[in-house]
């Protein structure tokens, strides 16, 4: 027993296979089964061809709205200084605007991880400089000998 749909059917509900089958040869055309889970299970008479070119429509549909997510990185040293953080400011700035991510580390190479308050506190003074343009995702994290900082952009408005 099938459960039978579709447009080009006079009486649709249960029947027998057989019966279904029957069906979709007087109209030259083919039983599909939509939903195998189903109790009992779905079938429709249509042209399979047909069939397949509509779910690699609705499949292609649906892959062209997903958004993808841009992660920039931006890298800094425990000593950078003034003129290059804010170079890199600006970058994550124009970064952000453009819906990007920004993955913001200190690297600290050799001794230099004795400076790892210095890493922490240039990480959130660059989180608060992009406060406009982006939120914290996560603060600052010691991995290894990366300090890691995620900013996602602000969700901007869209005006009607």
């Amino acid at each position: 027993m099938v459960r039978l749909v579709g447009d080009n059917i006079e009486n649709p509900g249960v029947v027998p296979l057989s019966e279904a089958m029957k069906l979709a040869d007087q109209m030259e055309l083919d039983l599909v089964e939509i939903s195998p889970n189903a109790d009992p299970p779905v079938c429709k008479i249509t042209d399979y061809q047909k069939f397949l070119y509509q779910q690699k429509k609705k499949q292609k549909e649906i892959k062209a709205k997903t958004v993808k997510v841009v992660i920039k990185e931006i890298r800094f040293g425990p000593n950078t200084d003034e003129h290059d953080f804010n170079f890199k400011l600006n970058h994550a700035k124009k970064f952000l605007s453009d819906g990007a991510k920004i993955k913001a580390f200190v690297f600290f190479k050799g001794r230099t991880i004795l400076f790892k308050e210095k890493g922490e506190i240039l990480l959130l003074r660059f989180a608060q400089e992009l406060e406009e343009y982006g939120r914290v995702e996560q603060l600052p994290r010691l991995e290894g000998k990366r300090m890691t900082m995620f900013i996602a952009p602000k969700t901007m408005k869209k005006k009607n």
